[in-house]
């Protein structure tokens, strides 16, 4: 019973899941899940020490996709270097569109959080739930440059931290 179906994802790329970040597919397996059988991307997220098993049918409708090219990450370096962009709204109302972008997997999306929230050590101090949504961005976007750069992620944080000094430097 060999299927051979064309699959848009293979076993040892890495992807982004987008509620997770990047993880890599192990592999595709077949599970009987109430009397149907279903093909599974089997997913690891090292990081996490996380598995998620994703039905191969309905992976692309969920959004999961592969790493972005290198375009897209100069795209969203470019992003970071822009002037924060943060509305006027209650903090609830800016927090859950921080979240939606997160949680989006977009590239740029998720650039554009770490921008408008990235504080320097001479501005305010960032609430517990500001600091929160920074830190899961900064690691997403993290992970993504790392994956795509060939998976450094020390070197991929200081090439994001560099741009964000360098952007407080030049606000100042």
């Amino acid at each position: 019973m060999t299927k051979t179906k064309k699959h848009e994802f293979r076993p040892d790329q890495f992807v982004v899941y987008p509620a997770h970040g990047v993880g890599q597919v192990v592999s595709i397996e077949e599970q009987e899940i109430a009397g149907i059988t279903l093909e599974l991307f089997v997913i690891a997220f090292e990081k996490d020490k996380m598995t998620l098993r994703v039905p191969t049918s309905k992976a692309v409708e969920i959004g999961m996709r592969s790493l972005s090219s290198p375009d897209t990450v100069t795209r969203a370096m470019t992003t970071l270097k822009g002037k924060a962009k943060v509305k006027r709204a209650m903090w609830s109302r800016r927090a859950q569109e921080y979240e939606q972008k997160i949680n989006s997997g977009d590239l740029i999306a998720i650039a554009e959080v770490v921008r408008d929230l990235h504080r320097t050590d001479d501005q305010r101090e960032q609430s517990y739930s500001e600091r929160q949504l920074y830190e899961a961005a900064l690691e997403r976007l993290t992970r993504e440059v790392a994956a795509v750069a060939g998976g450094d992620e020390v070197l991929a944080a200081k090439r994001i931290d560099d741009v964000l000094v360098l952007r407080a430097a030049a606000a100042a």
